[in-house]
Formats: structure tokens, sequence, C-alpha cells
């Protein structure tokens, strides 16, 4: 009796969980099908032109002013602010990231490593709005006044600050996927390094690192994909004017700061300026997308080493 008892708790647990996998799966698809349909509605709306018209515009105007009455459509600047700040994120994350997770893979003592972690992972929970207001109060005004040395100005709103603040938030993130990379890689390829006379520091960097450089790739691919898709940081302190430029110290808006903006107002469902959230956040979907791909096959490649 105890037996069958069991064996029923398992099929009940084991559906739950098929339930939930489900109920996950169908959201999901429902979100896509939602943003392709309103997508497309952007695209044959008569103030856009109508497609193929609204389609060309969107890829080849440099201007982003769907709110105003002069209307263009081109999606560039709204990529470049979100290209740049993730880049700047990235060029933070990258060498921290790395230099942190071999630290604590190769040379922190266990005590130390399992005290540090937590402390990683604290800051993952810090909201993304305090790193918002801390890039746009604390870190702008220090840059003004370092850049003002050199004669530079640096605007109130910009892509420098936070993107930097950026690459600090999603350091904790990056760091634990490049550890658990590190620490995948198999024990006695630095027992061999060792036992040819390596010392620990270049074990680390001539072997350990290049074996696990797919996971590592993963890692940052992902860390990237999550940089791209933060609202919170750049809605508050990076600016709410769609601008082409590479200048970091130029303010610039994001495809999520663009969508915060335009949610936040009072516009009509349905009309000409409400669906172009919807086109905005299609394109950033295919990008995180491509960005999450590109890192699950990178990831293979570790899990098949």
């Amino acid at each position: 009796m105890r037996i069958e008892y069991k064996k029923k708790i398992d099929y009940l647990f084991k559906g739950f969980l098929l339930l939930t996998g489900l109920i996950s799966i169908l959201v999901t698809i429902a979100i896509v099908i939602v943003l392709i349909d309103d997508t497309v509605n952007f695209f044959i709306h008569p103030e856009g032109g109508g497609f193929p018209t609204s389609v060309i515009r969107f890829f080849s105007e440099t201007e982003w002013t769907p709110t105003f009455v002069n209307k263009k459509i081109g999606i560039w600047p709204l990529l470049c602010g979100t290209f740049l700040i993730a880049f700047i994120a990235m060029a933070i994350s990258i060498p921290l990231g790395l230099l942190i997770a071999v630290y604590l893979s190769e040379f922190a003592p266990h005590s130390l490593r399992e005290s540090v972690k937590p402390w990683l992972d604290f800051l993952e929970a810090v909201p993304t709005v305090v790193y918002g207001y801390f890039a746009l109060l604390g870190v702008t005004p220090i840059l003004q006044w370092i850049f003002r040395f050199f004669g530079i100005e640096v605007q109130g709103m910009n892509a420098l600050s936070p993107g930097i603040v950026l690459g600090v938030m999603i350091l904790p993130f990056t760091a634990s996927l490049v550890e658990d990379s590190l620490r995948g890689v198999p024990q006695y390829l630095r027992e061999a390094a060792y036992s040819l006379g390596a010392t620990k520091l270049q074990t680390a960097f001539q072997v350990v690192i290049p074996a696990a450089r797919s996971g590592i790739l993963a890692a940052y691919l992902l860390g990237a994909s999550r940089a791209i898709g933060e609202t919170m940081v750049v809605a508050i302190a990076a600016g709410m004017y769609p601008n082409l430029t590479l200048n970091p110290l130029e303010p610039v808006q994001t495809i999520t700061g663009y969508i915060v903006q335009v949610a936040l107002g009072d516009l009509p469902f349905g009309s000409f300026e409400y669906l172009s959230i919807f086109a905005a956040g299609f394109m950033l979907f295919i990008v995180t997308l491509f960005f999450n791909l590109l890192a699950l096959y990178f990831k293979s490649k570790m899990e098949r080493y």
C-alpha cells in the first residue's frame, strides 16, 4: 500500500510539473503572437505609409519620431543607443568578471569562496531603479567633474554613466556563470599542467581559460543579452532622446527606454504611436533571441567537451 501511495504521489507531482511547464510555454507563445500581431499592425498602418513602405522606412530612415506630427520611424537611433550602452557595460563586465571568476575558481580558499559568492548574489537582488538613480545622481556628477579638467562637457543624461553602472550590475551574473564554466574544466588538465612545472597562474590563464572558452563566451553572451534588455537604469540615466551617435557623453535612448516612455503616456489603444512600442519590442526580441541562441550553442559545445 505504501509503495502504491508513493507512486500516486510521484504521478501527481510529475503531472503538476508537466502542467506548469506547458503553462509557461503557452504564455510565451501567447506573448510572441501578440507581439507579432501588433508589429504587423504597425507596418500596415496608413500613418507609416503601409506595407512595404513602412518596412523600408523602418530600416532606412535615421530618425525615430513616431509620436511627433512629422513621423520618422527609423529604428537605428534606438538600436545605436541600446548597443552603445550594452558595449560600455560589457567593457566593464568582461575583464572584471573574468578576474573575479578566476580568483574564486582557482585561488580563493573554499571558506572565502563560500562567503564571497552570497555577496555577489546580493548585488543581483538590488532593485534596478536604485542602480538607475545611482547612475544619475552619483556617477554622472563624478564623470562631469573628471571630464571638466579636460575641457569636455558631459551632459546630465548620457550613455557612459548608465553603461558603467549597468556593467557593475550584471557583473555578479557574468562572474558567476564564468566561474561555473571554469570549475567545469576537468581536474586532470590542471594536474597535467602542474606536472609539467606550470605555476597556478600559468595554469589558470593558459590551460583552464582556453579549455572553458565556450562556456565563457556563452556567459558573456547571456550577460550582453541582459544588458541589452535592461530597462530602468537606461530609462532613468540615459535620456529620452533617440540620438544616432556613438559619443557616450551625449544623451541616447534605448529600445527599452522608449517602451517605458510611451507606455507611461496617454495614447489611444491601437494608434500608430501605441503600436510603435511593439515594433521596437519586436526588434529587441529578435536581438536578444539571437544572443541567447548563440549562447546556447557555445554552452552545448562546452557540455560536449
